[in-house]
Formats: structure tokens, sequence, C-alpha cells
């Protein structure tokens, strides 16, 4: 074994061994449900046939050419003849055969073709890049790729992934004297690097960010060999992103009071944020979601009163249009726009249940248009409700409901809950097949925009991290409670969801008030907080600090953690049953914390047990299922199908 100590070696033994026996409990556990597998799986299948399979991927346009992928492969056709495509790009004749496409980036004369492709056992991508000659060639592989954009026709910029963190930009050359060089790097392991291209390709920006601090670099992109300029020193608590229009740089920042998104502007020569003026600000009860920038127009995706609109501003008329989208949306996706010009935005619109539908603004015309060319019907059977439960400290706390619009006796109809609750990041709203699926089988769906999420802006979500977090707990105890008193379902049928950190709240919630619940469905859970912040050798540990805290630095850190931890707080008592999904080759979420926690679970559940033979009392099934592929919450379509 190398220079491995005994001790390290008997660890290793041990944890094949839980590993071993676990994948044999789940064999035998999953062994109960092949018929019912079948039949889900066959309507799960029905279901992407019907809607996924039908929506086109998105169309990147530049002038009469239209770039697009479907099933592995990059097509190139002219605007409104789809039908005579050809193959620019094959993962499988290239040899990427396990990877998916994620992205593509066309350079402005359409020489070059970057790609980003991703294998389901990594969270690193390669970079592909492919000259587009009559025949389209592969002209260089760059590894470990996060991001990348065109400064000019045959120059790159691109960072580097490497163990979770992103902390370097490099420029390379496709010019007949080929040349790479490093061209940016990060020292605070709390930020992580990207790229960005302006709308109208005047400059690139490199942004730095941690969790709640921003600094951005401008690479001209006439002048790409010069020296990144920056915009603004970082300042502990201002986040902005950058933007350009007629050598003015609009900034969405949190700068200024309040300490929300707002979009301000000031000269490329003068940066500075002494020189920033506000453009335009958000009204109250409005979180910003996205922002488009045009020639002449600004599109601001948002929330407004918990429902999704659009702000439309004109720089020619300083004017704003407000447009109210259909109700049932809980979710946007932008489309590529690489023409500055263009008199279109479009984008499509979905929710959980129902399937991603296309609509287009037009500038000229000032009005919204539903994209008839794909036949995708708006969900009927499904009934959508938006509630508020008063949490703990009297705070209204947002759910948003989905029922079956012919069901009845809603208390006897099995609820399941959704959670996040971290990192100022939204609870998931976009379309999955198993949720249509659930609502058409009677389920009530229900997600509980909880603080720690993004869902109400800025402010929830430092409302609900590091000595707030057990606001996120209280909030969602609150909507449970709110959702049985309102006759949505009872305790015994409902079961809660939750991904990755949405594991700490649900786990919490499991050792606080396990009657509240039924059944634990986690994926990739997050669970062993305090553990995992002691450990600063870890990857995320560092950066994760403005999120969670630094128990090392601080005692009332270590006992507030310790206080909520899932971990940390299980004891013998009556559990509900729990479901874990993890994955093999999780980076973020070790396996082996996952793994303690389901053999102290199981430990806590069968000593409550043996202490109290009553009849009527039940031993919960508490199940783990390792995946060999995907890694954290990241699986293809016959993976997810599987799970």
């Amino acid at each position: 074994k190398g220079n491995k100590t005994p001790s390290v070696i008997t660890s290793e033994l041990l944890y094949m061994d839980l590993l071993r026996s676990e994948q044999e409990n789940w064999n035998k556990n999953s062994a109960r449900y092949k018929s019912r597998i079948k039949r889900i799986k066959q309507k799960l299948e029905e279901l992407h046939d019907k809607y996924a399979l039908n929506l086109s991927s998105p169309r990147i346009r530049f002038g009469e050419n239209v770039y697009f992928e479907e099933n592995g492969c990059i097509f190139l056709s002219k605007a409104g003849d789809a039908d005579k495509a050809s193959v620019l790009f094959s993962t499988e004749d290239l040899g990427f055969s396990d990877a998916h496409i994620q992205w593509i980036r066309i350079s402005p004369d359409q020489r070059y073709m970057a790609v980003s492709l991703k294998c389901e056992n990594s969270e690193e991508a390669t970079c592909v890049v492919m000259k587009l000659d009559r025949f389209p060639v592969l002209e260089k592989v760059i590894p470990n790729s996060f991001s990348f954009e065109w400064a000019t026709s045959d120059v790159l910029f691109y960072t580097i992934q490497k163990n979770l963190k992103c902390q370097e930009v490099f420029m390379t050359t496709f010019t007949d004297e080929k040349h790479t060089k490093l061209v940016y790097s990060e020292q605070d392991a709390r930020f992580f690097v990207d790229i960005y291209c302006t709308k109208d390709r005047r400059f690139l920006t490199i942004n730095s960010n941690s969790k709640t601090t921003s600094e951005v670099w401008l690479v001209d992109c006439s002048h790409p060999f010069k020296s990144p300029v920056l915009v603004q020193a970082r300042t502990k608590g201002v986040i902005y992103h950058v933007e350009h229009r007629n050598d003015e740089l609009y900034i969405l920042t949190t700068y200024g009071e309040p300490a929300e998104y707002k979009l301000m502007k000031a000269p490329v020569a003068s940066s500075g944020m002494e020189n920033w003026q506000l453009f335009y600000a958000l009204e109250e009860k409005t979180k910003l979601i996205d922002l488009e920038m045009f020639s002449n127009h600004c599109v601001m995706f948002l929330q407004r009163n918990r429902h999704l609109c659009l702000d439309v501003i004109s720089f020619l008329s300083r004017s704003v249009q407000s447009i109210k989208l259909p109700t049932w949306a809980c979710a946007f996706e932008l489309e590529s726009h690489p023409e500055h010009s263009t008199s279109t935005c479009y984008f499509q619109l979905t929710s959980p249940v129902q399937p991603p539908k296309r609509f287009a603004y037009s500038f000229k015309a000032n009005n919204l248009i539903e994209q008839a060319e794909q036949e995708v019907p708006i969900i009927k059977n499904c009934h959508t409700t938006r509630l508020l439960a008063k949490s703990k400290d009297e705070t209204l706390v947002p759910i948003t409901v989905f029922h079956n619009t012919k069901s009845k006796e809603l208390h006897r109809k099995p609820l399941l809950v959704h959670v996040y609750g971290a990192y100022g990041i939204d609870l998931n709203m976009s379309f999955k097949e198993e949720k249509l699926m659930l609502i058409e089988e009677g389920w009530i769906l229900a997600y509980c925009h909880v603080r720690g999420g993004g869902e109400l802006g800025l402010s929830w979500h430092k409302d609900g991290c590091q000595h707030n977090k057990l606001k996120g707990l209280h909030d969602l105890q609150a909507c449970i409670t709110l959702l049985h008193e309102l006759g949505f379902s009872q305790p015994k049928s409902t079961a809660v969801a939750a991904a990755s950190a949405g594991g700490v709240l649900a786990g919490a919630l499991c050792n606080t008030d396990p009657g509240l619940i039924r059944a634990m469905v986690l994926q990739a859970p997050f669970l062993d907080v305090l553990n995992t912040m002691l450990k600063t050798h870890l990857p995320l540990t560092i950066e994760e600090q403005e999120e969670w805290g630094n128990p090392l630095a601080d005692e009332k850190t270590m006992k507030y953690i310790k206080n909520y931890c899932p971990y940390q707080n299980i004891k013998p008592q009556p559990y509900p049953s729990v479901f874990i999904t993890a994955y093999e080759n999780d980076q973020r979420v070790p396996l082996t914390g996952i793994l303690r926690y389901v053999q102290k679970l199981r430990k806590a559940a069968r000593d409550y047990a043996s202490r109290t033979e009553r009849k009527g009392n039940w031993t919960p099934n508490i199940i783990l299922d390792v995946q060999a592929r995907g890694s954290h919450c990241d699986a293809s379509w016959e993976d997810s199908l599987k799970q």
C-alpha cells in the first residue's frame, strides 16, 4: 500500500465493508419493488416521449446561420430550413460517447466552434475546439475547463477547474503562431473565477466571486493581448456583474441600500464605485432572476409578488414596459442571443408539472408571443395554489402547492414536500416527468421557499445562513404544519424530498419533528455540517464558511452548528423511513459521511424499537442506494429514470 499507515488501511477496509453491506441491503430491498418499478418506468418513458422529446433544443442564431444540438451532435442549418442541416460535431465520432454537450461558443467570424463536454462521473468538463472548414477538423482539446469565451475570431480565453476550484484564466491563440499563456490567477481560496463576454462583444469579463463579494476585470476584445483592467476592487459584502453598451458599463450590483440587486452605470474610463449611478431599481417585493442586454433594450426577468414577469427597458426612450406572464409559470429558461441587435428576445417558461413552452418578446411590437411551433399543451388537470405560512418569528414563508384538479378528500392524499434553503439558490421549479406522473396519480406536491434560499431576494438568503440557519428549519416546520391544517394530506402520508445542502434542513427536521412526516427522500445530501466545516483540507470548506460559519475560529459557531447538524443530533426516537441516493464519485458530499449517517440513524431506530416494544410500533426502513455512475445530483435522463 506504499506509504499508507496501518490506521489508514484499516479505515479504508472498513469503508469497503460498509459499502458492500449497503449494496447488499439495497439489492435485497429493491427486489421488493420490481413490479412497481416496471409500471413507473413505463409511465415516465411515455411522459418523456410525449413532452421532452418534442422540445427542440435552443437555437443559436448568427445572421442566416442557425446552430443547434440534438442527440450528441451539433448541426448547422439556414434559418427556416432545419431539414437541410449539416453535422459539425458528433460526440461519438470524436471518442466522447459517454459525454453530453453542455454549451457551445461560436467565434465571431464563425471559423471556430468551442464545445463544452461533460461526463456523468466527473465534475470537470472538457473544451473541444473545432475548425469549421468544409469538413470540420478537431483543432484543440482543453481538459478540466469550466468556462470559455472567444475574445476575437482566433483568441480563446478559458478557465481551468482543479479540485472543485476555478482560479486561473488562460488565453490560447489559433493563429499561425499558436501559444497559450496565463492571464489571471486568484489567490483567495474563497473566490471562484469564471469568464463572460458582454453582449456587444466589446469586452470579456473575468469574474472572481465568493459567496458574498465579487471583483471584475475587463479584457478589451479589440486588444486581447493587453493586460486586464480592474473595474472595482473587491469590497466586502458587495457583489457586482458587468455588461457594456456605448462606452458605458451597466453594473448589476448589491451596492447601496437596500442591499438587493439594482442596475447602475458608469463610464468605462472611470468605472470605480464612486462613479456608479443608479439606472434601474427594483420595486418592493420584487426579485431579479436574470437580465439580458440588447443594443437598444434591456430585459429584466423578475418575480414580483411571487409571480414571474418581465420589465423591458428602452435605452432610447428610458421607458419601462412591464409584461405579465402566465400564472402557471414558475421558472424561466433564457435562450442564447449572440446577435446583440436582434429585435426579439426568446425564452422558455416551465413549472414542475408543465413542460417548457417557448415564448418571444418583440421589441418592435412591444408584445409577448407564444411560439406555436411546438405542440406542448398547457397541463390543465393540475391546480396551483400559493400559500404563506407564519414561521416561529412571525415571518411569512411562501409555499407553492400543486394537486390534481379531480382530487377529492385531499387530506387522504399523499404529499411530497420539497425544500432546499441554502446559498441564496431558489428551489428547482423546472419540469420533471416524475412530478407530472405524481400529480396524475393523485399526489400533492408542495415547494417550501424557506429562508436561506433566494426566492425573496438577498435578504431572504442572509436571514437563513450562518447564525440564522435555524430560521430555515422553523420555516419548514411551519410550512408542513400549515399544509396539514389546511387539509393537504396528514403526517402519516407526508414525505420530504431534498438534495445536496437541502439535506441539512430535511435531516434536522427528522431529528426535531419526526412525527410531522412518514418518509424522507434525499439525493447526495449534506448531513454532517460540523465535521465537514472542521476539515479545512476538503476542497470547499474555506469558501463554505460564508454560508455555514467557521467553527474553528468561534466557539459560538461551533455550538450553533452542533445544535442543528443532522448527524450530531440523531437520538433514539421514532424516525420516518429514509431513502438516500449517493454517488461513489461525489467530490462535494463525500460518501464516507453519508455511510456514517446511515449507520448511526439505523442504530438509533433499533435502540428506540428495542426499548419500546409496544403494539403498533414500526421500525423505519432506512435505505442507501450508492450509484457508481453520476456525480452530485448530475445524472443523464437514463440514470435519473432508473433512480
